[in-house]
């Protein structure tokens, strides 16, 4: 049975949360605060003021208006803090958003002396949330859980001497200074054990993203878009930001182009959706370049449940990462699996997103890097998609990706630091004395 009124409290220091519009992190942090209550702990949400968001969706306020939530001063300082398009460097250290230390830091000392929660947990990809959640630490004593998700530093990120110093000063302080320090992924916990072994390897954890179950039953349920024509193109999804780095796209398109030279596929046959992709005018150049704009839809973002249901509707799902990311899975993964659609996975074998489609039995995976590989991987891929042969992940593991089940563990962590927190410190020795 559920505690309707939890007696624990976690002060929750989230930049990603709604109306924010555009980012999949903004799932980990609500699903989080939605289903901790079930494990006995109230969430205290502690995030920005919307102006400090680049874009603005309503689709998900009727979740976040069910929680408490505290909305403190922040600006964007490429938007707010620039002349003519430029800004001062040292406004965007550690990122554009540091001014919102400035609001979050009182906001979260009133709500501490107000509910009095038993710990801190803040969450990247927005560093100065961990800055907030250290200020807080270091002036309440509460026990702090830093949620790094993934590592905040590697070797194409971030760019430029003076973030890469400011991101490092930081990681640094989270993984000093916070009782837990929690990945998403294996390769991220064994990142930081190995650059840290000083430290005790139980302070990483683990907890992945996942996909939250009610959302893909609103999309199931949702009336169906008008039926595409049977013998229409196969549809191959990509749902999400297409990085020119992390995610490159130009294997993929020359693979393209190499399948419509050779008469193996065509507009006709094959069409790849880029939904809400962001480096638009870049994709369109590539797409040109390549000569495959009939087989390219590059379509605009759509409210989040509406995006779930157009993975449930396609031929194909794709997932990109690059080798330099293979510590790193995409959040978007965990809702492809639920959606049990063909998976196509261009990445590298050795990365961690890969090894996660290995343990739940798809075996679809091909290099980023290679546009030959690629091409073959695609035949082969819509080859088994067209059969009804491909492989979907068994229902078992879906249901333990589910948001409900993570947040139980972070529940269960919150627990242990808590009762740390609370333990009486060991009686000196007498040699001590």
């Amino acid at each position: 049975m559920v505690n309707d009124k939890p007696n624990n409290k976690v002060l929750m220091v989230a930049f990603h949360f709604p109306p924010q519009a555009g980012s999949s992190g903004i799932q980990r942090t609500l699903r989080f605060a939605q289903y901790l209550p079930a494990s006995h702990w109230r969430p205290l949400v502690l995030s920005a003021h919307p102006r400090a968001y680049a874009g603005l969706s309503s689709d998900q306020m009727a979740d976040a208006d069910a929680l408490h939530v505290t909305r403190a001063f922040a600006l964007d300082s490429a938007r707010h803090l620039s002349l003519r398009g430029r800004y001062l460097g040292w406004t965007a250290l550690p990122d554009r958003w540091v001014s919102w230390c400035l609001g979050a830091v009182p906001a979260g000392l009133r709500l501490i002396r107000r509910e009095r929660p038993q710990v801190i947990w803040s969450t990247y990809p927005i560093a100065s949330a961990h800055l907030i959640g250290a200020v807080l630490q270091r002036l309440s004593g509460l026990p702090w859980v830093a949620d790094l998700r993934d590592p905040m530093i590697d070797d194409s990120h971030p760019h430029g001497r003076l973030p890469r110093l400011a991101a490092a000063w930081v990681e640094r302080l989270a993984v000093r200074r916070a009782a837990r320090v929690v990945c998403t992924t294996p390769g991220a916990v064994r990142s930081y054990r190995q650059r840290y072994p000083e430290l005790p390897p139980e302070r990483f954890c683990l907890i992945e993203n996942g996909y939250d179950e009610h959302d893909f039953s609103i999309a199931e349920s949702a009336p169906p878009a008008a039926a595409r024509a049977t013998d229409g193109p196969f549809v191959l999804l990509h749902s999400g930001i297409v990085y020119p780095s992390e995610r490159d796209p130009r294997p993929l398109l020359a693979a393209l182009a190499m399948l419509k030279r050779d008469g193996k596929a065509d507009g006709r046959s094959l069409r790849l959706v880029l939904r809400a992709p962001v480096h638009v005018e870049l994709l369109q150049a590539l797409v040109r370049e390549h000569a495959v704009d009939d087989m390219v839809e590059i379509a605009p973002a759509l409210p989040y449940r509406a995006a779930l249901a157009e993975m449930l509707a396609a031929d194909g799902l794709l997932i990109l990462q690059a080798a330099n990311c293979n510590a790193q899975v995409p959040a978007k993964l965990y809702e492809y699996l639920r959606a049990a659609r063909p998976l196509l996975a261009l990445t590298d074998a050795a990365g961690d997103t890969a090894a996660t489609l290995r343990a739940a039995g798809i075996d679809t995976i091909a290099p980023l890097d290679d546009a030959a590989a690629i091409a073959a991987a695609l035949l082969r891929f819509l080859g088994l998609a067209r059969a009804g042969q491909a492989p979907l992940a068994p229902e078992a593991v879906r249901r333990a990706q589910a948001r409900s089940s993570r947040a139980a563990q972070l529940a269960l962590l919150f627990d242990q630091v808590a009762a740390e927190a609370r333990a009486p410190l060991p009686a000196p020795t007498a040699a001590a004395e």
